[in-house]
């Protein structure tokens, strides 16, 4: 799948490079236009064509929720410091897929990077018609609520990610490699995704001992 175009939407221009920075550092995504302003973020969106717009409310020209409602083919992420309910439902109402409040860290925002990411990859392989389970799993409903007790949704999406990307099968120890987990959590989250059959277990028999478990990516 090609990088995922982002478009940063912000009045500031230092925070329009602080994020334009943490995007560039999430594997899969790069910004292709930075706006300071509502209607150049409208001009970017028809000349840049992202997939992705990262768009402040608090706008110099327009509120960014204005923004959000002449958008068409497009997905937004809104990054703001408001966080009246009101606003945030808006937010929702208008179709933003994600609302990230100011300030956040580059680890919040490469989390919701990796949420969007994995829903596109799950729109795509799904096909021409989705079964009810496949809604459930883009809308959230089989997600947090389902999980065991000490696992996180999150850090579940990241070695299913690590999983999918590797072309081939991993050892508990190899995935807590990429992902920066320890063994034994890595095995957890391994051992759920073979219990919620998107991946399987394929023992690898040696010259001699117990044979070593490798997992593969079914999806």
């Amino acid at each position: 799948m090609r990088d995922m175009r982002v478009l940063v939407v912000d009045d500031d221009f230092m925070v329009a490079r602080i994020h334009s920075g943490y995007v560039a550092r999430v594997p899969g995504f790069h910004v292709v236009s930075v706006a300071h302003n509502g209607a150049d973020a409208l001009a970017a969106v028809a000349e840049s064509r992202p997939d992705l717009v990262l768009l402040d409310i608090y706008l110099p020209d327009m509120s960014g929720l204005e923004v959000l409602k002449a958008l068409t083919d497009v997905d937004v992420l809104m990054i703001s410091a408001a966080r009246d309910v009101p606003t945030v439902r808006e937010a929702m109402r208008g179709g933003a897929v994600n609302y990230l409040i100011k300030p956040f860290t580059a680890a919040a925002l490469t989390e919701r990077l990796r949420q969007y990411a994995d829903t596109r990859r799950r729109l795509t392989a799904i096909g021409p018609e989705a079964r009810q389970d496949d809604v459930d799993r883009l809308f959230g409903t089989k997600t947090a609520a389902s999980m065991p007790k000490g696992l996180s949704a999150a850090t579940c999406a990241l070695v299913a990610d690590t999983l999918r990307e590797a072309g081939g099968d991993l050892s508990a120890a190899e995935a807590a490699q990429l992902t920066g987990l320890s063994r034994v959590s890595a095995r957890r989250y391994l051992e759920y995704l073979c219990a919620a059959g998107q991946a399987e277990l394929r023992p690898r028999y040696g010259t001699a001992g117990r044979p070593e478990h490798r997992y593969r990516w079914l999806g």
